[in-house]
């Protein structure tokens, strides 16, 4: 079973407006239009997931020193 509120809100007349025309340009009710945009606005404001922190790990020390050129390709040729 769905329940509805009934309530009074105060809408400037240029923003009942122009929720009038929108409402009459997608053949839906006015309560539906505000219902969906407070709806995607509270969706908008959840709070981001706390993602656990990236595993370290400590590999003992880069194998080639990327600034010499010429030691990145001896690594990549395998010499």
């Amino acid at each position: 079973m769905v329940f509805h509120m009934k309530t009074t809100l105060q809408i400037d007349d240029t923003v009942m407006a122009q929720l009038r025309r929108e409402a009459a340009r997608q053949g839906r009710t006015m309560s539906e239009l505000v219902e969906t945009a407070l709806r995607n606005l509270f969706r908008s404001q959840k709070k981001p997931v706390n993602l656990p922190p990236l595993p370290v790990f400590h590999s003992g020390g880069a194998f080639v020193d990327v600034a010499n050129r010429e030691s990145l390709y001896q690594a990549m040729e395998g010499r």
